[in-house]
């Protein structure tokens, strides 16, 4: 069983940042009016120190294979490593509360901002803006070639447990563990020409939408709108604020945003074509192999998103595994259940 001896308020903390953050910029605007220069730029400073305190601190970046990617670390440099992955429409946000709980633990955590959001940018204009699979599984690796990583636990949801569900597969000697949101999420282009039911279609409304060139223009035209609509479909019971969902959503503003969604939607669709270079990896995906590092799937009792039924992947995963069912959780789990994720993470590095 879990351990139960983690509490933390979730609330709280950033909500006392938020709220300093704002009366201190508000006073130093005010300030600005009738000071020189030079304390302009002390203000700025302290507007900057607050901000970092209520989000992860400074956002690091690092060229890993054809990204600059950005990221941040939290906890001891020395400590077993952790690699958290966050989904669509999400950003690393999600593990604002969950980061911090594996720090206390003496975990070193590292959250990257996938291909298309955050300040993780291509490193040439040349370079498709895939969203396929096995590009963001490639990503990871390459973060963790460059952070000179051999080996860490991968936890994510939603694109970031697909990723993580990848690494663990085609590369286990790099992953030590492995807690997957909604469980074994590998997919193939043949998988998705495969009618679903009326019902389970209609879940998946937004690929159908993101296949036609107004479902395009429209997400880029209403890219927040839209990615508050998921979040309040994909969690009904989760009363998250503008201040939390604007923090995310500011990743989404990202120049390769909207092309690296459609491309990931249309692809899984066959619409669109891949990188070659990608081809070999995607066809070890099809034939779904084989988990066989530790495992814990976890999945949330009000989980609104499409997600696979955990009947129909457990056997996907053939090393020492569990699953967890949480109530009243939905779709951003780390986010809506940090302490229930953190502790999944705790017990998977015992197995």
């Amino acid at each position: 069983m879990m351990s139960a001896n983690i509490k933390f308020n979730r609330r709280n903390f950033f909500h006392l940042a938020v709220m300093t953050f704002a009366a201190t910029e508000l006073s130093m605007i005010a300030a600005a009016k009738t000071v020189s220069q030079p304390m302009n730029q002390k203000a700025s400073g302290e507007i900057k120190k607050v901000v970092e305190l209520m989000s992860f601190g400074r956002v690091k970046q690092i060229n890993a294979g054809v990204l600059n990617v950005g990221y941040v670390e939290v906890g001891p440099a020395d400590g077993k490593p952790v690699i958290l992955l966050h989904g669509w429409p999400y950003d690393i946000y999600s593990f604002a509360d969950s980061a911090p709980l594996l720090a206390s633990k003496g975990y070193h955590v590292i959250i990257p901002y996938l291909r298309g959001y955050g300040s993780t940018r291509f490193l040439s204009d040349e370079t498709l803006r895939n969203g396929q699979q096995s590009a963001f599984a490639t990503d990871i690796i390459s973060l963790m070639d460059a952070l000179k990583i051999q080996q860490a636990i991968i936890a994510g949801f939603d694109w970031g447990a697909r990723t993580a569900c990848i690494m663990s597969a085609l590369w286990p000697e790099r992953c030590k563990a492995l807690v997957s949101v909604s469980g074994y999420l590998i997919g193939n282009q043949e998988l998705g020409k495969i009618p679903l039911s009326p019902k389970s279609e209609l879940q998946w409304w937004y690929q159908f939408y993101f296949a036609t060139e107004r479902g395009a223009i429209g997400y880029d035209k209403n890219r927040d709108e839209f990615a508050k609509l998921i979040w309040q479909i994909a969690s009904p019971t989760w009363k998250f604020d503008d201040t939390t969902f604007e923090r995310s959503a500011a990743s989404l503003k990202n120049p390769d945003h909207v092309a690296i969604v459609i491309h990931n939607y249309r692809w899984r669709l066959g619409l669109v074509e891949g990188e070659p270079k990608y081809n070999d990896l995607e066809k070890q995906l099809a034939k779904a192999p084989l988990i066989t590092i530790p495992t814990i799937t976890l999945e949330g009792d009000a989980n609104g998103a499409p997600h696979p039924e955990p009947s129909t992947y457990t056997k996907k995963f053939t090393g020492k595994y569990s699953h967890q069912l949480l109530k009243g959780i939905g779709h951003n789990l780390p986010q809506e259940a940090p302490q229930a994720f953190v502790e999944a993470i705790i017990e998977v590095d015992g197995y």
